[in-house]
């Protein structure tokens, strides 16, 4: 059930991740033009805007990719076939996104307070707006690595109690 949920979170911040794509080629591409053309005058907020747009875009994608178990997913062992050392492989990695994510969550907390003190050169815009994007993506990760675990100790225990 929450599953389901999760999924249709992820896909639409896949939407997301689309439209923030699509409104970073804009200002990008305001920056090529002003500076190897001359046709319209370099704005400095354009870099600013970009900068912004891609930590969210990095912090959004790496919670998609959480999910789809693509980003952070290593191979430990050399195919991994067995239900147990399959279990103990997919563990490990859970268990370490677990931990990345609390220690995003928790300190990503204090950097968002720190850069609730600052403001952008250009646009003056506070820096919380994309500090705050580090401890989202923290608890994030620790959420779905958690029902991933989660799953993957369910198909186990479900393959153990059919095979008995």
């Amino acid at each position: 059930m929450l599953g389901k949920y999760l999924d249709k979170f992820c896909a639409g911040l896949r939407i997301l991740l689309g439209v923030m794509m699509g409104t970073l080629a804009i200002p990008v591409a305001m920056q090529v033009v002003s500076r190897y053309t001359g046709l319209i005058p370099t704005y400095l907020w354009t870099e600013e805007l970009a900068t912004f747009l891609f930590v969210w875009i990095v912090m959004i994608g790496s919670i998609v990719a959480v999910w789809d178990s693509t980003h952070f997913d290593v191979r430990i062992t050399r195919n991994a076939m067995r239900p147990l050392p399959r279990l103990l492989q997919d563990g490990i990695v859970h268990v370490a996104i677990m931990i990345f994510g609390a220690f995003f969550l928790f300190y990503g907390i204090e950097y968002t307070e720190f850069g609730g003190n600052q403001r952008s050169v250009m646009m003056r815009a506070n820096l919380a707006t994309t500090h705050i994007s580090v401890p989202i993506a923290g608890g994030f990760w620790f959420l779905l690595s958690g029902y991933r675990l989660s799953e993957a100790v369910a198909k186990y225990l479900n393959r153990e109690s059919n095979q008995a």
